[in-house]
Order: C-alpha cells, then sequence, then structure tokens
C-alpha cells in the first residue's frame, strides 16, 4: 500500500477533520438497546430451552419471576418460635412485592434451620427487576430478630447482583487502564512528553470505538453480554498503543536520516504502514470468524472488537503520525534524535541473536520443550462454572443459595420446567421422579393447552451432576408418546449455552489458522513462513492455556473454566500474538534483501527487539487490567491473554522464530526466493551500539 508523503498542511488537515468526526460521534446519543441483560447469550430454535422458553411465554406465570427469601439463624441453629412469628409478621411486606399480592406460606425444612419464601416479582427489564430486588432486601434488613438473616436469592436476585457488579466498572477499567498505559509508556519512552501524545490519542480513540459499538450493535440486533465493553476497551488499548510504539520508533530511527522530519514520517509509515495493516487484518478477520458463533453474546463481542480494531489501525496510520510529527523532534526530549545519531538499541537484542544463531537447532528444540511442558497443564482441564462460582467474591444470592442447599435440594432456587401436553402432565411427573439426581416433580401450571411441569434437582444449577441431571431428564420425558415434552427454564439455557459454546470452538478454531494464516501468506508471499508462525502462535496458545489453567487451580482457587473463555481467549491470542511474529519477520524480510536472510533476520530481532517487548509488556499489562471486573470469566480471559503475550513476546518471537529462520536459511521464504536487493540499502545497526 502507497501511503502518501506527508506535509504540514495535510497533517493540520487530518488532526482537525479528527476532532470534528470524533467530537461529531461523541455527541451522537446512540438508539436504545433492548433491555441488559448481563450473561445474555441467546440461542437458535435448534435447542430446547429456547423453544421451551416460547411455551412458558404463553403460560400465565411468564408474568412473573420468582426471587426466593432464604431466613435462617447466623449461628446455624434452628429457627425458634419467635423466628417463625417474626417471618410471619413480614409477609404482608413481601405481598407488596409480589406479582398479584400474593405469597405462599413459608417452608420449612425438615430440621427446622431454614425457611423459604417465593416472593413472584412482575416479570420486567433487568433495571427495573434489580429495583424490585435492592428494595425487598432494604424492606428486609434488620426487620428481624436478632442473629436472624434473610438473604434473597433466585434468578432475579443473581441476575441484580451480576449486574451490580458492573456498575462503575467502566470507570474503574478505563482509569485502571489508562494509569497502566502511562506508566509503561514514561518507563519506555523515558521522557516527560513523548507518552502523552500516544496516551491521547489512544485514549480518544478507545472513547469513540465504544461510542460507535453502542451505535451499531442495537442495529445489527445483537445484544451484548456484561463483559463485551470491557473486553473491547481493553483490545483497542492493547492495539492501538502497539502500534504507536512500532511506528514511533522506526520514526526514531529515521529522524537519524533525515533532516525533514515530515519526510522521515513518510518513510516510517511506508515501513511500517504494512506490517499495522496485516496486524489489524488479522485480528480483524479472526474476530469476525465470531460471527460464526451460535451464541449471539459471542457475535457481539466479535463485531464491538472488529470496530475497535479497525479504528485502532486508522488512529495508528493517519492520526497518530499526525500528531507525533506536528509536536517536532522536541517530543522525545531528552533523547532527541539527530541526524548521524547513534541508532537506541541495546546489547540485549544483539546478544541475543548471537545466541540464538550458534546453536539454532538445540534452542528451538528447547523451545518446544518448555512450551510443550506449559500445555501439559490443560490435562484435567475442567470447563463450566455453577452460578455461585462465578462470582470472585460471593454476594448476597450465592449466599442465600447456600443457606438454602443446606436444608433443601440446592436446586429449589432454579427448578426445571417441563412443557407438556395437559393429558401428559401426570406421566410426566412419574417420568421425572425416576432420574437420578431428581429431588421431586409436580404439576404446576395447566391451561387447557399445555402444562408446565416443575422439577427440582439435587444438586447445585450448574454443576456437572446438574447437567447430567438435565441430560437424563430430557432422555425420560423424550421417550413418552404423545408428551411433546419440552425442557426449559434457567439452569437448561445454562446447559444449551454449554453446549453451544463447545459447537463453537470446534468450528470456529481451525477457521481462524486457515484465516490468519491466508493473510500471512499475502503479506509474505510464501507459505513455509506463515505456516511456522501460525503454528507457533497455537503452540504459544496452548502452553498459554496450560500455565494458566495451573495458575488458576493451584493459586487462585478458581474451580473450572468459564464456558466462553477457551473461544474468546484463543481469538484474541492468535490474532494478537501473531502480531509481533509480524513486526518481526516483515523487518526481516526487508532487511534480507541487502544483507540475506541470517543477517537480515538477527538484525530485525535487534532492531526490533525494544519495542515488540516494550508492547507485548504493555499488551500483557493491559489485558491483565481485566482484572479489576469482579466476574471470573474477565480474569481468566485475561490471564490467559496476557500469559500467551508474554510467551509470544519473550519465546516465540524472540527465540524460536529466528531459530527456525536460521535453520532454514532462504528455504524460510519457500516458495518464494530470498527477498532481493531494492531501493536503498542501509547498513545493520551495530550490535553494540549502545542505549541512548
Amino acid at each position: 500500500m502507497a501511503f502518501r508523503a506527508l506535509t504540514r498542511r495535510r497533517t493540520w488537515f487530518t488532526l482537525l477533520l479528527t476532532i470534528v468526526a470524533a467530537t461529531a460521534v461523541l455527541m451522537v446519543e446512540p438508539p436504545e438497546p433492548d433491555p441488559f441483560q448481563v450473561g445474555v447469550a441467546h440461542l437458535p430454535d435448534s435447542y430446547s430451552s429456547v423453544r421451551a422458553e416460547r411455551l412458558l411465554r404463553e403460560l400465565p406465570s411468564a408474568r412473573v419471576r420468582p426471587a426466593i427469601v432464604v431466613v435462617s439463624r447466623a449461628d446455624g441453629a434452628a429457627l425458634t418460635p419467635a423466628d417463625r412469628a417474626a417471618l410471619d409478621g413480614r409477609l404482608p411486606t413481601l405481598r407488596r412485592f409480589a406479582a398479584g399480592g400474593q405469597v405462599a406460606a413459608p417452608r420449612f425444612a425438615p430440621d427446622g434451620t431454614v425457611a423459604l419464601v417465593a416472593v413472584p416479582l412482575p416479570a420486567a427489564d433487568q433495571d427495573k427487576t434489580t429495583e424490585r430486588v435492592v428494595a425487598l432486601r432494604a424492606a428486609l434488613a434488620g426487620k428481624l430478630p436478632a442473629g436472624v438473616r434473610a438473604q434473597v436469592t433466585g434468578a432475579p436476585a443473581f441476575a441484580t447482583d451480576l449486574s451490580k457488579m458492573f456498575d462503575g466498572a467502566d470507570t474503574t477499567l478505563l482509569l485502571t487502564t489508562l494509569l497502566v498505559v502511562a506508566l509503561l509508556l514514561l518507563v519506555t519512552y523515558r521522557s516527560p512528553i513523548l507518552w502523552a501524545v500516544p496516551l491521547l490519542v489512544v485514549a480518544v480513540t478507545e472513547q469513540v470505538a465504544l461510542h460507535v459499538v453502542r451505535h451499531v450493535l442495537p442495529r445489527l440486533e445483537l445484544t451484548p453480554d456484561g463483559a463485551t465493553f470491557a473486553i473491547t476497551s481493553v483490545l483497542v488499548f492493547g492495539a492501538a498503543t502497539d502500534y504507536a510504539l512500532l511506528l514511533i520508533a522506526r520514526y526514531r530511527e529515521e529522524l537519524l536520516h533525515e533532516q525533514d522530519r515530515f519526510a522521515a514520517m513518510s518513510t516510517a509509515l511506508r515501513q511500517t504502514g504494512p506490517a499495522i495493516l496485516a496486524s489489524g487484518g488479522t485480528i480483524f478477520v479472526a474476530l469476525l470468524s465470531l460471527l460464526l458463533a451460535t451464541a449471539e453474546g459471542t457475535r457481539a463481542l466479535g463485531v464491538a472488537c472488529a470496530i475497535g480494531v479497525v479504528l485502532a489501525v486508522v488512529t495508528a496510520l493517519f492520526v497518530l503520525p499526525a500528531a507525533i510529527v506536528l509536536c517536532g523532534r522536541g517530543v522525545f526530549w531528552p533523547f532527541v534524535p539527530r541526524v548521524g545519531g547513534v541508532a537506541s538499541v541495546g546489547r540485549v537484542w544483539g546478544r541475543m541473536g548471537d545466541a540464538v544463531a550458534r546453536r539454532p537447532r538445540l534452542v528451538a528444540a528447547a523451545s518446544v520443550v518448555l512450551l510443550a511442558g506449559l500445555a501439559a497443564g490443560t490435562l484435567g482441564l475442567q470447563v463450566g462454572l455453577s452460578q455461585s462460582e462465578q462470582f470472585r467474591d460471593k454476594p448476597e444470592a450465592v449466599l442465600g443459595a447456600e443457606a438454602l442447599a443446606r436444608a433443601f435440594p440446592a436446586g429449589a432456587t432454579q427448578p426445571v420446567a417441563v412443557l407438556t401436553a395437559p393429558a401428559a402432565a401426570e406421566r410426566v411427573v412419574q417420568a421425572a421422579e425416576a432420574v437420578p439426581n431428581v429431588a421431586g416433580a409436580e404439576v404446576a401450571e395447566r391451561t387447557a393447552t399445555l402444562a408446565r411441569v416443575s422439577v427440582v434437582l439435587k444438586p447445585e444449577p450448574g454443576t456437572d451432576a446438574a447437567d447430567r441431571a438435565i441430560r437424563d431428564l430430557r432422555t425420560a420425558v423424550a421417550a413418552l408418546p404423545d408428551a411433546k415434552a419440552e425442557v426449559g427454564g434457567e439452569i437448561v439455557a445454562g446447559l444449551d449455552i454449554l453446549d453451544a459454546y463447545g459447537r463453537d470452538t470446534a468450528l470456529i478454531l481451525p477457521i481462524i489458522l486457515v484465516l490468519v494464516g491466508l493473510v500471512l501468506v499475502v503479506l509474505l508471499r510464501g507459505v513455509l513462513a506463515p505456516v511456522l508462525l501460525v503454528v507457533t502462535v497455537g503452540v504459544s496458545f496452548l502452553a498459554s492455556l496450560g500455565a494458566s489453567n495451573l495458575l488458576f487451580r493451584h493459586v487462585l482457587d478458581y474451580p473450572a473454566l468459564d464456558p466462553g473463555v477457551v473461544l474468546v481467549a484463543f481469538v484474541l491470542m492468535v490474532a494478537l500474538g501473531v502480531d509481533y511474529n509480524i513486526f518481526l519477520v516483515t523487518r526481516a524480510k526487508e532487511d534480507a534483501a541487502h544483507l540475506g536472510t541470517r543477517a537480515g533476520m538477527l538484525n530485525a530481532l535487534r532492531v526490533t527487539g525494544g519495542v515488540i517487548t516494550s508492547a507485548g509488556i504493555l499488551l500483557a499489562a493491559v489485558f491483565a487490567v481485566l482484572g479489576v471486573i469482579p466476574v471470573i470469566i474477565a480474569g481468566q480471559i485475561g490471564v490467559i491473554v496476557g500469559i500467551g503475550v508474554l510467551l509470544d513476546t519473550l519465546l516465540v518471537r524472540t527465540v524460536l522464530v529466528p531459530a527456525l529462520a536460521l535453520i532454514l536459511g532462504s528455504r524460510f521464504w519457500w516458495p518464494g526466493r530470498e527477498p532481493s536487493a531494492a531501493g536503498r540499502a542501509r547498513p545493520a545497526i551495530p550490535a553494540d551500539a549502545g542505549e541512548r
């Protein structure tokens, strides 16, 4: 791609146009989306839970969502007669929140330690449900005898606690990310001025990207889940800052040869532009592959992140160059590059390249063994979290469910709904009660055309035992003639989502690898190098997943991975991980034209080592910021991607890829030939050039 030469007029025009466009985007209010639901993963009609949900809407009970009030003593003792009388005295208060003003009498556990009151809240969007749950909790707080606690749980309470955890999370995430990026840029550039320019440009890009996403997703009828905007924000910050580091490093290098800073930036753009475009294109293609996902939340994440990456690339190629070049050479103070000066390349990367060059086969073998050892950590990997395991800190809904599970079946908070023909309802009850791990079943509702059988499971919703019970229940009711039974409910939908993620992972992962490989083939005009780069990034992902699994199990005490983590982390890891290989190999190909493959690769490692390592550390730190989000899925994605990026930066790109290139020599570019000299030749930067 040809980039037009920069001029003072053109750069000012670019900045002014950017300011006007960004202001216009931020001033336009996005359309009202569908009622926001945390954790939404809308599925197609091929899933039984979706068909059951449609049938449930035909019943009168569809207009309510039961919240469960769990009353128990803090010391675990049985409720006293005075405690029970106090609970009866609160029933009029509970009726004020119930649809129709009716609340069933309390149910007491056989041992008398726990009482359960179901409060049917009117069905509404998440905001109104949250208001009712909060008000219900406030009405119960401090209204029972000392030592007696009332905890609100059930599906509305879980959704409320999950949504409340995201209140203010966007602001916390933004401020933490800004602080981390600012600190790392300051350390990287050692300049009191330079760090502020890319940070300001990237921060504006991130805000514009999120605003555009809020405009686009509702128009595409895509509903985001709770982590969509957080992941998009982190991705934009990471990718845009990486591109800034690459561009500014090359611009600084060109200033050592060009007196005219506009000409120097034009040359830097011509040299780094293809790599940035290839990087952005790789990430864009990988993210759009998420449109093949079954879950709507995953498709929304793919579109949101793809929009963010496009804006990050546009910023890196047009806005940032204009902002940097207009600041003059003084923006690098106190290390201002002068024509004829020495390049800021440290000895470390030259020595690293020399060490790899001495014994490339041994280095490559050792790297593969290390990656394989880390990948072995995936053995015994568990996928699927119960409802209570999705939170880092237990909210009231989890505490209430745990108290309930100590005296009632754990599944009592969210019964399974079996929709069937009225004439078959009793047979469905009998079949359900014969299923292992079913605590009980009853006909809860019946109309002229439809009956709902409520099935309570013994295990906690979301556990392996509960999932097996649901599958067995489906098999049992499907065998009943003329029942036409559909099994649904929120915990059944969770199982279907788990199955959908498994299907999506098996389908999308190989497609992403093929698409990324094709992008690399076009960029490098070869086959062998792209195949090797894709394989190294894939192995790096397995290593990061294995290392993360060991960390989750033995340090952070996470019982399993969230179902959506593997797919999302893989997409981000492969797309971002291949970036550093693109930055290295495109520079190696450029230098090979006048130095040969061996010397070209070593020189590329030498001159890109500092900037790529800085970019990798920064990107890993930015993804680690996802840990401020108080749900496990965000932290798990951040850890896996962060470890993977560090492996790519410090091992794969620094050691393994150069070793493979040195072993293969000119065959590395097969079926193409070793790049021939073209354009102006530039001598290799000395390995012992000191840092400035």
